[in-house]
Parts: structure tokens; sequence; C-alpha cells
């Protein structure tokens, strides 16, 4: 009987802290805006929405051009290295998706050598500076959003960072894969802040 009190107690607590880092980890600035901007500073349009591959590139592509269409920006950043040298990159394959979705062709920009979240914001931060955009959706997974704001703030101080998730998905953090990707951006995090020291 105690062994089985025991074990309920540590089941309550592990997914108090499964449940407590998915909340940590996806703040979607967008999450109470409508499909459409408007002039509340957090819904209100921006300069840009740049989405970054990985995880389920199609999906961050497809909320790219969804906001886009919608009116949320007139410009999107496509950001990503291909995984395989010989194959073109992430980002050519999502402006592939926003250009057969309708995106005109120079309303997109395309940086195809970051590997990771840390270049993605290097690299992209120079895009930004170069058109002087300061105000800023940034599209990933719900799990990714915590990291990736952070890297791109560093990136890029003096522009406006907005997170959003490329699709709704409020169970990831319920399956084993998910608790990987927690522990895994935990890891992504505590490294941001020592290197930044």
């Amino acid at each position: 009987m105690k062994f089985l009190i025991w074990l309920c107690g540590i089941l309550v607590i592990f997914f108090a802290i499964i449940f407590g880092l998915s909340v940590y980890l996806s703040p979607d600035d967008l999450a109470k805006c409508r499909s459409e901007p408007s002039a509340q500073n957090e819904c209100a349009k921006a300069d840009a929405i740049v989405a970054i591959s990985g995880g389920d590139t199609a999906a961050r592509a497809q909320k790219a051009v969804e906001l886009y269409q919608n009116g949320w920006a007139p410009a999107i950043i496509f950001s990503g290295a291909a995984a395989d040298p010989n194959s073109p990159s992430n980002a050519a394959q999502m402006r592939k998706i926003a250009i057969r979705a309708g995106v005109p062709a120079n309303a997109i920009s395309i940086d195809e050598t970051s590997r990771n979240t840390d270049e993605n914001a290097k690299n992209v931060a120079k895009i930004l500076k170069q058109n002087d955009w300061t105000n800023v959706i940034l599209v990933s997974e719900n799990y990714h959003l915590r990291r990736s704001g952070l890297e791109f703030r560093r990136a890029a101080p003096d522009v406006n960072f907005r997170t959003t998730s490329a699709k709704i998905d409020r169970g990831w953090w319920l399956t084993p894969s998910g608790w990987v990707r927690e522990f895994s951006e935990l890891g992504g995090i505590i490294k941001f802040w020592v290197g930044g020291l």
C-alpha cells in the first residue's frame, strides 16, 4: 500500500513538472488574437513573419503563409539549411510551399545557411537590419517558442518579436517524444543562459 501511495506521488510530481515545462516552453503571443491583426499591441500588424525550419517544417511554412494571407505582415523570411548538403535547403523548400500557395516571390527572403536556432537568429537578424524591420512574428512549434524567442531577441535586441506556434497541438507534452522535446529544449535554454554569462 505504501509503495502505491509513493508511486502515485511520484507520478503526480512528474506530470506536474511536465505540464509546468510545457506552459513555460510555449508562450504563444498570438494565441488570444483573431485570425487577422487588430489595433491591439499584441495583435497588431508586423513588418515581417519569420519561419525557421526544424520539427514539422511544412507546418511552419504553412503557418507563415496563413499569417501573410491574413494580413499580418507584407513579408516572410524562411530560415534553414538542408540536412543533406546535396539537397535544396529547408528555406528554399519552404519558399516553394509559400509560392505555390500564392505568396509573391518578391515578398519572400530566405536564409539557406542556418543549421540551428542560434544561426537562424543571427542570420535573420542581418536580413531584418538590411530592411529596417523592427516588428516581427516568429513562427516555430509550441515546444520551441521559448528558446527561439530568446535566441532571436539576443541576436536582434532592437526588434520586437512575438512568437506563435505553427500548429495547435495541446497534448504534445503527454507523450514520451514530447518529454524528450521538453528536456532537450530545457537543456538548450540552460546552454543559452550559461553561454551568455
